[in-house]
């Protein structure tokens, strides 16, 4: 099988840094000064397991790739809306692409039956422009349960973590998921199969839409919010706010509210990726995290007053700030 990683930050080039050491055919897509670095050193990987380095293919452009059997979108989920639209090159009619991206993916409501089929959330896919470039039958989901970072233009930092889940959108266990799982677990990952994503994703959107955005607030790291009473009760009513519009969608979360903060606690002192860019001057990732949540919260008909406030408080501070006239 021949794999594209298509945005090989620091989730994907991570992936496909343990892709290529196992020995799989696994091609990099990247782009500056990161896209360099690799070229010219491989992909470095620095981790508590074991530092290696990799040195799979690496491409400038799509064109150059060609058509794939597997494509990982190693984008964040505000980056799929300018990537997608170029991804033709490397799709053919057999090409699986597997989703890595965090919040409610632009594919949620494809297949998803009733109501609301074929919901179309405009803070996810702005214009329809994911899902008319990817069809839905090509889709594999995926969540990602690591966190790396890039500490600098080709070295990839491994925090913690080696899961990510895969499933079907409609829940079956297919060959290709079968296949492409069987191919992480040979490249040292972790790789379950579920036949509940949706439900998965929405435990992991608990912590996505309250946790990444209370600490570009705060600049606190993981533990220090859920250990402050004040910054923890914002936290936990953003969750039941979360947990309400996933139960008003049907889904009923396989986790309590309180094991999802204990298990935040254990990650330590993490900072999410939310305030990595921040810090890094970077787009956050806030519509497909938090907006995305409003938006549906909006389609059912529920308030979202402290989801909402937190919001609306970090998409002012995401704009750049206007130069002050000389005094």
């Amino acid at each position: 099988m021949r794999f594209l990683i298509a945005g090989a930050g620091a989730i994907g080039a991570y992936i496909g840094a343990r892709m290529a050491q196992a020995g799989l055919d696994v091609t990099l897509f990247a782009r500056g000064p990161h896209l360099r670095a690799m070229q010219q050193h491989g992909v470095q990987v620095k981790s508590s397991e074991g530092d290696f380095i990799a040195r799979p293919m690496i491409a400038a452009s799509l064109e150059e790739v060609g058509p794939v059997d597997v494509v990982f979108l190693g984008v964040k989920a505000h980056g799929l809306p300018q990537l997608a639209p170029h991804l033709k090159p490397v799709l053919n009619k057999d090409t699986t692409v597997v989703s890595t991206q965090n919040g409610i993916p632009w594919w949620y409501f494809q297949g998803f039956g009733g109501q609301w089929e074929g919901l179309r959330l405009e803070r996810v896919d702005p214009g329809g422009v994911i899902s008319a470039a990817i069809e839905a039958r090509s889709v594999v989901g995926s969540i990602v349960y690591f966190a790396t970072e890039i500490s600098s233009p080709g070295v990839i930092q491994h925090i913690e973590g080696n899961r990510i889940s895969l499933g079907e959108p409609d829940g079956t266990r297919s060959e290709r998921v079968r296949k492409i799982a069987e191919a992480l677990i040979a490249s040292g990952l972790r790789c379950p199969i579920t036949a509940r994503l949706r439900h998965e994703i929405w435990v992991k959107v608990l912590g996505n839409a309250s946790l990444n955005p209370v600490s570009a607030l705060t600049r606190a790291t993981i533990v220090q919010m859920v250990r402050d009473p004040g910054a923890c009760w914002v936290i936990r009513s953003i969750m039941e706010e979360v947990e309400a519009v996933s139960k008003k969608l049907g889904m009923d979360l396989p986790v309590s509210i309180d094991q999802r903060i204990a298990g935040a606690e254990k990650v330590g002192e993490h900072k999410t990726s939310m305030l990595q860019d921040l810090e890094a001057g970077r787009p956050m990732e806030l519509e497909p995290l938090a907006g995305a949540v409003v938006e549906l919260g909006e389609k059912v008909g529920l308030p979202m007053t402290c989801t909402r406030t937190i919001y609306n408080c970090v998409k002012l501070l995401a704009q750049p700030v206007a130069p002050q006239p000389p005094k």
